[in-house]
């Protein structure tokens, strides 16, 4: 492991508004804030707002600072990546923030049922060959019953047609109300687009800018997930991503000029 990575995690240690249970390292009292958010954490009543898999955070301060009545919570297992955005939270003074490392399947051991009001999913692994490890298959939806309160919301938002195309067919077939649905985000004159949260392209992650950079549109689904009914698996056969990710030395030099 590299000095900069280690000296990252001795600093996380120090941040008041970060919680690290890796791989579910809980005592056997549970996790001790689970159901207690709003009042130890936050200090408020206001919607308790999960990003899964928040990478460097930047959706989840961005969001934070667009609306201060809010609470958003970070979620991811690298430690290294949230490093900038809990960084970011604790030197620009904002109390809405929090980040937690761990597993993004032990959830429930962390919010009690109806504690979360909404859940992002930004820019995701689309797991074109594992139904099961996708943060929107009926495996995990069925997590997100546990914590979200009585239809609570399910925000995507991904550079993949796969992952898209899967979603939208999986909604549909469970009749999940959708609130929201373009396949190109940033096509102002594309229908109902007009009409959408200005903070969905204003603020963008790492990822995101790496999809715009190489011309790939970006794509929004927002639905509601009610606790009731037993969901199912679409069958469609839907095409595979015909794209990769840049490589690691490319990703390295955005990440320097993006620093």
């Amino acid at each position: 492991m590299g000095k900069n990575k280690l000296k990252k995690f001795r600093e996380m240690e120090t941040i008041d508004c970060v919680y690290q249970y890796p791989y579910g390292l809980l005592s056997q009292s549970g996790f001790p804030l689970r159901g207690k958010w709003r009042q130890e954490v936050f200090g408020n009543d206001g919607p308790v707002i999960l990003e899964l898999g928040c990478g460097k955070g930047e959706y989840t301060v961005g969001l934070a600072r667009r609306y201060p009545h809010c609470n958003f919570i970070g979620i991811d297992i690298k430690g290294a990546r949230m490093h900038s955005g809990a960084c970011d939270a604790r030197d620009n003074g904002l109390k809405n923030v929090a980040f937690l490392r761990t597993n993004i399947e032990l959830l429930d051991r962390f919010f009690t049922p109806g504690e979360v009001d909404e859940i992002w999913i930004t820019f995701p692994d689309p797991q074109m060959k594992k139904v099961r490890k996708r943060l929107t298959s009926t495996t995990f939806m069925n997590l997100y019953r546990k914590i979200l309160k009585p239809t609570g919301r399910i925000n995507l938002k991904t550079d993949s047609p796969f992952l898209y195309t899967y979603t939208t067919l999986m909604a549909g077939l469970n009749k999940l109300p959708v609130l929201a649905n373009t396949a190109d985000l940033y096509n102002l004159e594309a229908e109902g687009n007009a009409d959408l949260d200005p903070a969905l392209r204003d603020i963008q992650t790492y990822y995101e800018r790496q999809w715009l950079a190489r011309g790939l549109t970006i794509k929004y689904l927002a639905f509601l997930l009610p606790q009731e009914g037993e969901l199912a698996e679409p069958t469609d056969d839907i095409p595979l991503d015909t794209y990769r990710s840049f490589s690691r030395g490319v990703l390295e030099m955005m990440n320097t000029a993006a620093d």
